[in-house]
């Protein structure tokens, strides 16, 4: 392990906000989910301590990060965090960045890590120098969800059970268009969620007006129409290399008239037909410990097969 401290930390301030965002976007493992306007949609919710690394005051890497009583983690409010990166990090850099961080949460008296590393899928170029840091400091991997990817190169044929839903919808007339209301389309996912789950989905109606009007770009919505009816949709957060389905859902009738089928195949064969992946999402709970079966076999009759997000722990020694 490197004893060189020629990485600094900085604690991230407002006024580092424009040097933030431009590293974000010219990274090699960065996504707007890590732009300040998306971080700080939520920012009373979580104590931010996004960190910044410089080596000879050139910035080196970012992480966002949040404090708890117990922990810093990266970052609450996201599903994947850990360090953004640009073309200059190497692996032993990484191991001087990650022996700067670990002094950083010694002296402020944090004794654990909370480590949520960006899946692969989401690199610009090979990003994994942070995994061998963490191996390095013992971290635990303590959870691991399986998330379901489709890659623009080989897709898939679907299985029979998708293909009869897809063509019912089809013959019934049932329209696939970009949309704007999210408000329509989030009521149908919160009666979903609490139907099956009892729980309400991550962002309100309004959370997710105001952040797809940040971001036209990145957040979009789908909608399954018949007669302007809107029977389903997915919204979708899009970067460079992946489209991913944040929400999926469908009404009764929807569901009847394979609303999701058709979407499906609009986004995957039209929409996203040159995007490098799609990725559906999680169908885990328990931090990976149970697979909700029907949901990823679901995907996986799309033509979907795994990807992991992975999360470590690491324990801070006085």
């Amino acid at each position: 392990m490197s004893t060189q401290r020629r990485v600094r930390v900085a604690v991230y301030g407002s006024t580092d906000k424009l040097q933030w965002d431009a590293f974000v976007r010219d990274s090699k493992n960065g996504v707007f989910l890590f732009l300040r306007d998306y971080l700080e949609y939520h920012a009373d919710r979580f104590k931010d301590h996004s960190l910044m690394f410089f080596q000879n005051d050139r910035l080196l890497g970012l992480m966002p990060a949040n404090l708890t009583e117990s922990a810093l983690v990266s970052h609450g409010g996201l599903t994947f965090g850990g360090v953004v990166s640009g073309e200059r990090m190497t692996t032993p850099l990484m191991l001087e960045l990650f022996d700067a961080l670990v002094s950083h949460l010694r002296e402020c008296e944090v004794r654990k890590l909370i480590y949520k590393a960006i899946p692969h899928i989401y690199h610009r170029l090979p990003a994994e120098e942070d995994l061998y840091a963490l191996f390095l400091h013992n971290a635990r991997l303590f959870r691991r969800d399986v998330s379901s990817t489709f890659i623009a190169s080989r897709r898939l044929r679907l299985k029979k059970n998708r293909r009869r839903p897809l063509e019912h919808a089809r013959k019934r007339g049932v329209q696939v268009r970009r949309s704007q209301e999210f408000a329509p389309f989030m009521a149908i996912a919160e009666a979903n969620l609490a139907s099956r789950y009892g729980t309400r989905p991550v962002h309100t109606a309004a959370e997710m007006e105001l952040l797809a009007g940040r971001f036209p770009e990145n957040i979009k919505l789908y909608a399954a129409h018949l007669q302007g009816e809107m029977l389903g949709g997915a919204i979708i957060y899009e970067s460079e290399n992946v489209a991913h389905g944040q929400y999926r859902h469908a009404t009764g009738k929807g569901m009847e008239l394979g609303a999701l089928d058709i979407l499906m195949d609009v986004l995957l064969h039209e929409v996203y037909r040159d995007k490098p992946f799609v990725d559906f999402g999680i169908s885990t709970v328990d931090n990976g410990r149970t697979l909700n079966s029907g949901l990823i076999q679901n995907k996986e009759g799309y033509g979907a097969r795994a990807t992991v997000y992975d999360s470590y722990d690491l324990n801070i020694e006085p």
